[in-house]
């Protein structure tokens, strides 16, 4: 459950040049330029990372655990995102990224793709509930869940309660380490490998549970360097890969569907087209769809903006990879699913970032006046006022943020009225 606000997601002021590339691709308009510099509006912001893949200047970062982080633990267990193996050309078997984290410093390398499986079955299962409102949405993806919260309130209740991959493995990561070493699970720390800074969020500020089971998230780009000289010579021992392919394939877009198997299900990614999606269930124009599996980056977990290797070529990567388990059952029998709680214990909640006021009648208000500036503006949306959109400026200027000035077509339209003024005068003088 969110009791503070935390971003993963942070801006580096000094290296912005207030070039409004972010500005335009914020999801959330949560991004504004104010004295040359852009600003982060924090209750809007979903650490989606599209500011982080626009900026030219690396003035967005997301902010991680340092490999150095695990020492905090007696025990340390890597939680490999299935869009890690993407990562690597000439991997021969995901067995190489397990040892090659065991020989970095990790007592353990536990799959995430077979939380996936697991979770997999879960959702299947909820999916056999008519009560659920239709389509049901994957929780899997915390920026699109937080996107709802923002933008799409009333699809909150269509959000499955199943919890991400990454929080399964990490519970069943800590139990079996510590029933096979007899060691307490609180010196057991699990630390996933993120390709994204929404899934870190996630893990500190955590939505649909109190507590995250995750105890630190490193980025990808952290360990890549260290990891790829360690796989080189990393033994291939299948043995050890226990995962399904369906669970590996999470990875990409269109893996959950997959895995989950619903008849008539959508999976979309890019965050702009998922709001495109949203909109259309919103309004109630995709009647008969089960199951709506949404990804904010391109490609799915192997385009976050905290890889290394292009999606393309890392999608191309995990599909070459595959397991010795085919079927994802195999992994998950009924006590796993009853062991271990998988299911979210609170309600999401919305979040009122874009609520023009908390008094309905101020609201509305406000909203005519919204709707009047906006009329007058130039419908330019060419963000040189700070603002993502002429309508969004028009708010700004209602809500306290901005003035009209602010607008350098209509500070040109005023310049030229006192122009005309200042020559009328001259000659009436003159007369």
């Amino acid at each position: 459950m969110e009791t503070k606000r935390f971003h993963s997601v942070r801006l580096e002021g000094d290296k912005c040049r207030g070039c409004t590339n972010c500005l335009k691709r914020c999801p959330t308009e949560a991004i504004r330029v104010r004295g040359g510099r852009a600003h982060i509006i924090d209750e809007r912001c979903i650490d989606c990372g599209e500011c982080i893949r626009v900026c030219s200047y690396h003035a967005k970062v997301a902010v991680t655990d340092p490999l150095s982080s695990i020492s905090r633990f007696r025990y340390k267990i890597a939680l490999p995102a299935p869009s890690l193996y993407g990562q690597f050309k000439e991997l021969r078997g995901i067995s190489q990224v397990l040892n090659g984290l065991k020989q970095m410093g990790f007592d353990e390398a536990f799959e995430v793709a077979r939380g996936a499986d697991v979770v997999s079955r879960a959702i299947r299962e909820r999916l056999r509930n008519p009560d659920l409102p239709r389509p049901v949405i994957s929780s899997a993806c915390p920026a699109i869940v937080r996107l709802i919260q923002v933008r799409f309130p009333d699809l909150i209740d269509h959000i499955v309660d199943v919890r991400q991959p990454m929080e399964v493995a990490a519970m069943i990561a800590k139990r079996e380490f510590a029933r096979t070493h007899q060691v307490p699970e609180s010196e057991i720390g699990c630390f996933f490998i993120t390709p994204c800074p929404a899934k870190v969020t996630a893990v500190r500020n955590p939505i649909g549970h109190e507590t995250s089971a995750v105890d630190g998230t490193i980025s990808v780009l952290e360990i890549y360097g260290l990891l790829s000289s360690q796989i080189r010579n990393a033994p291939v021992d299948i043995t050890i890969e226990t995962a399904s392919d369906l669970g590996v394939g999470w990875a990409k877009s269109g893996g959950e569907c997959r895995a989950v198997s619903p008849e008539n299900s959508l999976a979309v990614d890019g965050i702009e087209n998922c709001i495109r999606v949203l909109e259309e269930i919103e309004d109630n124009r995709l009647r008969g769809l089960e199951f709506f599996e949404g990804a904010a980056c391109t490609g799915g977990c192997v385009g976050g903006p905290l890889n290394f290797e292009n999606n393309y070529v890392a999608r191309s990567n995990v599909g070459r990879l595959s397991s010795r388990t085919a079927d994802p059952d195999l992994n998950v029998d009924s006590g796993l699913m009853t062991k271990y709680d998988l299911y979210d214990s609170s309600r999401i909640l919305p979040n009122t970032a874009m609520k023009l006021d908390d008094d309905l009648i101020e609201a509305m208000r406000k909203m005519d006046r919204i709707e009047t500036i906006y009329k007058e503006l130039p419908g330019y949306d060419c963000g040189s006022c700070g603002s993502p959109t002429c309508r969004t400026f028009a708010e700004d200027i209602v809500q306290g943020a901005a003035t009209q000035m602010d607008c350098i077509h209509k500070m040109k339209e005023q310049l030229r009225i006192m122009a005309q003024q200042m020559v009328n005068l001259a000659q009436t003088t003159r007369e």
